[in-house]
């Protein structure tokens, strides 16, 4: 077996612990199209997880069915003991379920701060009475609570510059960012990621990818990713998995995956892989 040469494996990355995301046999279809044919995966507590294949894999379409946005016509989710199959996304939050999304999907007439306190929605538990008796009753408790947390978020993303920006008249670097910021606030115990670090520029890569180490390590914040810079996944990842025309073909440690021919043909083609081989 390959040695892993990317990051040290966190401490909570345990091969003993339960899984906290198990997907079973998923097939998805659009009509006669076959988004997803018999996936399985097997994600711990603590892991980094990368999705990786080319355009068309059946990557997002595998994230919807993950978040609620998709049904698959066949197969099973299980996240942190729960069956989610048949939940609802904002279900799927509750339980601890988190996501970006490969297009922006922020509020661009919102600012900053407000984007990111949409993400803390679904934990707020006031209603119209108790909004009524605000200052009588618990309930600017726990705005101040909700707000101290935004403001963690705020600090760890580095982007308490922009805290009152309008969302819409941010460049798209930092758009991605704010959007994992919302994210974040849902206090996700599994964070799915998509594309967190597409049309960026190295440095901007190299902050994403710090951010999500951080998260994961010191947050305390399980990921799976998609992600098509080959260089951050083997650099971040603990597990990937690789789909191509909506199958699995490879998973495992990144550099043995990598290392795999039919994901090399998969990414470069027999042309390539002939080439070298002269």
């Amino acid at each position: 077996m390959v040695q892993e040469t990317h990051r040290a494996a966190s401490p909570s990355v345990d091969p003993a612990n339960d899984i906290l995301l198990s997907v079973e046999g998923l097939h998805l279809a659009f009509g006669g199209i076959k988004a997803l044919q018999g996936i399985d995966l097997a994600v711990r507590p603590g892991e980094i997880y990368s999705i990786i294949g080319p355009n068309g894999a059946g990557k997002t379409s595998l994230l919807n069915c993950i978040s609620g946005r998709y049904r698959p016509q066949q197969g099973r989710m299980v996240f942190n003991g729960t069956d989610i199959t048949g939940l609802k996304p904002n279900q799927r939050c509750r339980l601890g379920l988190g996501r970006t999304f490969q297009n922006l999907a922020l509020f661009g007439h919102m600012t900053v701060l407000d984007n990111i306190l949409v993400g803390r929605h679904h934990l707020m538990r006031n209603n119209f009475l108790s909004g009524s008796l605000y200052w009588l009753s618990g309930a600017r408790r726990e705005e101040l609570e909700h707000r101290r947390h935004v403001e963690n978020i705020i600090d760890f993303l580095e982007i308490a510059h922009i805290r009152h920006s309008i969302a819409g008249t941010l460049s798209y670097g930092l758009c991605k960012r704010v959007e994992l910021a919302r994210a974040v606030a849902l206090n996700p115990r599994l964070l799915l990621l998509d594309e967190p670090m597409a049309g960026m520029n190295f440095e901007e890569k190299e902050d994403i990818a710090r951010y999500i180490i951080d998260l994961n390590e010191e947050w305390g914040i399980t990921i799976v990713m998609i992600e098509h810079d080959m260089g951050v996944v083997v650099d971040i990842s603990d597990h990937v998995t690789v789909l191509n025309f909506g199958q699995p073909i490879a998973s495992g440690l990144p550099d043995d995956v990598m290392a795999d021919p039919f994901v090399r043909q998969a990414y470069l083609g027999e042309e390539s892989l002939l080439e070298e081989s002269a």
